[in-house]
């Protein structure tokens, strides 16, 4: 059996995260596969050094509109198919997600929709989350092995941010968004961070304006879920809060095939 590094980072815009050493980062810490959200590119704005960094393949999605969203998924590993969307329209305008097809397990690389706009925004983030929970449904009742990773734009439970009680009117924490959360964890979904730790004080979203990392002021909106199938595969859980360089910090799991 082998043992799988995955990390996934939204990197608040790949071309200044190149600028802070992305790439140096990538070789160092060296995950097998490496998911990252909001890229904010299309792929002719990048150079050849981020496209293919030494050994690894790397797969891009790109929404309509210049400079927003996006997703990216670095892999060692080759797979044997890639897909950038639902084949729902509405949710595959905004380059929001990659799918990855291994011979172990189908990996879901995706940045879900913020919904603090307006109610407009926040109708199409519950959408979005109800089109996607449909078709991993549709993959696990045929026996697939999946793992989603990225920016959920939620924050589950009172113990995912550091002040609750203040944001229970906002966007990221409204009862309706949880409530997907838990119907995600009622299907069987396995939140792989709080399989090995329960404890409180641990985020991977701090808002840069006010300076709020420095206090760990923080939210846990960013995740791994695995389906029921691969709980014994996994064998460690991480959140790398050291890393710095966006808004959001890097998280990861370690999995054994």
């Amino acid at each position: 059996m082998a043992k799988l590094k995955l990390i996934s980072w939204n990197v608040n815009g790949i071309r200044a995260q190149q600028k802070k050493g992305f790439v140096e980062w990538l070789t160092k810490t060296s995950p097998d596969i490496l998911c990252v959200q909001e890229t904010k590119a299309h792929i002719e704005q990048l150079n050849n050094e981020l496209i293919n960094p030494d050994g690894y393949k790397s797969f891009w999605s790109s929404g309509e509109k210049k400079g927003y969203s996006g997703v990216a998924t670095f892999t060692k590993k080759e797979p044997k198919k890639i897909e950038s969307g639902l084949g729902v329209k509405k949710c595959d305008s905004e380059g929001r997600i990659l799918i990855t097809d291994y011979d172990d397990f189908i990996l879901f690389n995706i940045y879900f929709p913020n919904g603090q706009r307006d109610q407009e925004r926040l109708n199409y983030k519950m959408g979005f989350y109800d089109e996607f929970l449909k078709y991993i449904d549709d993959l696990k009742e045929k026996g697939k092995k999946i793992i989603v990773c990225g920016d959920v734009n939620t924050a589950h439970k009172e113990i995912d941010l550091a002040r609750p009680k203040e944001n229970i009117n906002t966007s990221g924490f409204l009862p309706i968004e949880r409530k997907w959360m838990d119907k995600l964890v009622e299907h069987g979904y396995i939140d792989t961070f709080r399989e090995f730790n329960k404890d409180s004080g641990h985020y991977t979203y701090w808002d840069q304006i006010t300076r709020a990392r420095e206090r760990n002021v923080g939210w846990r909106i960013d995740y791994f879920f695995i389906s029921p199938n691969l709980r014994k595969n996994l064998k460690s859980a991480f959140i790398m809060s050291d890393v710095m360089g966006s808004d959001h910090c890097p998280l990861g799991i370690e999995i054994e095939l």
